[in-house]
């Protein structure tokens, strides 16, 4: 595979109950697919990092950070419970990788997304700021 038209992409592994109902032997057994498909991705070059997240951290929003509150909370579906940092060559294989996700049998979704060189809205600007001057 060349390096030359490879970009970033993140899974988002959403859902952090996926062991709910299972025995220690079947979450011992998910566990170990996890960390081969992590290995494998890592020895074909795909994968650039990963790791899982603990449960509890803080939620900061607001004007200047004023609001601080617990969370992400655990029950959430939404929340997410790790990541890999892939580096392929497309989108649709980013997914390809993403459908192998051992957690999706166990209610875990994964969100594909790819990584921005820069900001969205600081590469819109900068087009803006190019077309005023072109213009000028």
């Amino acid at each position: 595979m060349s390096t030359t038209n490879k970009s970033e992409y993140m899974l988002l592994f959403r859902g952090t109950d996926w062991c709910a109902g299972l025995s220690p032997e079947e979450i011992q057994t998910v566990m170990s697919d996890w960390k081969s498909w992590f290995e494998g991705l890592m020895s074909d070059g795909r994968v650039k990092a990963g790791q899982p997240l603990e449960r509890e951290g803080k939620i900061v929003s607001g004007k200047n950070g004023r609001i601080v509150a617990d969370g992400p909370f655990a029950e959430s579906k939404e929340a997410i419970g790790g990541y890999f940092l892939l580096e392929v060559g497309s989108l649709d294989e980013a997914v390809a990788i993403a459908k192998n996700c051992p957690g999706l049998q166990y209610g875990i979704v994964v969100e594909v997304r790819p990584v921005a060189e820069m900001c969205p809205v600081a590469r819109e600007l900068g087009a803006e700021e190019q077309l005023a001057h072109a213009v000028n």
